[in-house]
């Protein structure tokens, strides 16, 4: 690792510090004119920039724009999101590479203080554009989606090695680990419904104030299927190609092991409406599961897929809520959360989720 300093804020995403960060990753000391910095999304857990450069003569082959990822301004937020950050560099520096989900180019990582400072340079992915998690996508780009997550579990799945993986989120689940998580769910659930629970459904509510019980049984299920997983898998963390046709996958702040159809579940109930996932979740499964045995997987039924999509449900409200209540408030942020866990305890319900938690658990 080179003695380049890790920017605290955009001021200090300078052409010098630009120039010396491509120097290291590609070899080349351009001729860097001026950067101009401009801030991406709303900066709940990190602070996401984009970079545009002018080169002087003469030009470099270098890309015009890129994409910086430093920890939050918010100190509060950097603190929390700490164990987030390493995993995300983590994914980068040593999973990204062994697997072929579609992702943007890394061309520099760096951390230290355990996460509090860290920074990523990415390419940036224009004319791509981000989903957006309030309004929903369309049929082809949900389908576009879930074939490119086959592409995250298929070619390690299973693999030993995630048993000794290091620096992400969570490793495959033992009790212990379990029953923690269920206890930190039921901690953000309660936030989330002290302060949101008057505008959602009774019956979104029933769901949330029930669910985080059943949360240590979930994580343990199935323990003999297994990858990585993105965690968060849903349409804001998606950069989608004007057609539709192609995706990248950004925010890998959530790594984890453990079933791989939590992810599938996830994104299918959080982002499309009740009426479009009726729709649509069957072909979806499919797609996905054809995605998975063009990847390698053998000996795994669509009977089974749908019935680990059924279970993965949980991963909706869990991780709906724990991002919320460990995250900046923003009023963009509220409404997405009702949004997201309104369409995800429909999901629960009708796909009787909870019930068949409860008899997988007591076989």
């Amino acid at each position: 690792m080179t003695d380049i300093p890790i920017p605290r804020s955009p001021v200090e995403l300078t052409a010098e510090w630009l120039s010396s960060v491509l120097a290291d990753s590609v070899g080349l000391t351009p001729n860097i004119a001026s950067v101009a910095v401009g801030p991406i999304g709303t900066g709940q857990t990190a602070a996401t920039y984009r970079l545009s450069v002018t080169y002087g003569d003469p030009a470099p082959e270098l890309d015009r724009t890129f994409v910086v990822k430093l920890a939050s301004q918010d100190p509060a937020v950097r603190d929390r999101v700490a164990l987030g950050c390493r995993s995300e560099v983590a994914f980068y520096e040593t999973i990204a590479a062994t697997v072929r989900i579609p992702l943007p180019t890394c061309y520099y990582s760096a951390i230290a203080d355990e996460g509090a400072r860290f920074v990523l340079l990415l390419s940036d992915l224009a004319p791509s554009t981000q989903g957006d998690q309030i309004a929903g996508c369309t049929p082809k780009a949900a389908r576009s989606a879930v074939v490119a997550l086959a592409g995250l579990h298929g070619p390690r799945w299973c693999d030993p090695e995630w048993s000794a993986v290091t620096g992400i989120v969570m490793s495959k689940p033992d009790d212990s680990s379990a029953r923690g998580l269920g206890e930190i769910t039921r901690i953000a659930i309660d936030k989330l419904l002290g302060a949101l629970g008057s505008r959602l459904t009774p019956a979104c509510r029933d769901v949330l104030d029930s669910f985080p019980e059943s949360v240590a049984d979930w994580l343990l299920l199935k323990p003999d299927r297994f990858s990585i997983l993105h965690g968060d898998y849903r349409l804001d963390n998606i950069m989608f190609s004007p057609d539709e046709d192609q995706v990248h996958i950004v925010d890998w702040q959530t790594t984890a092991v453990g079933l791989p159809a939590r992810d599938l579940s996830y994104f299918v109930a959080t982002s499309l409406s009740p009426v479009q996932r009726r729709e649509q979740e069957h072909a979806l499964v499919e797609a996905y599961h054809t995605a998975l045995l063009a990847e390698g997987v053998a000996g795994y039924g669509i009977d089974s897929c749908f019935e680990d999509y059924r279970i993965g449900l949980l991963q909706a409200p869990m991780i709906a809520a724990l991002g919320w209540a460990f995250s900046a408030a923003t009023d963009r942020g509220d409404e997405m959360m009702i949004t997201m866990v309104e369409r995800a305890s429909t999901a629960i319900n009708e796909l009787e989720t909870l019930p068949l938690i409860g008899r997988l658990a007591d076989a």
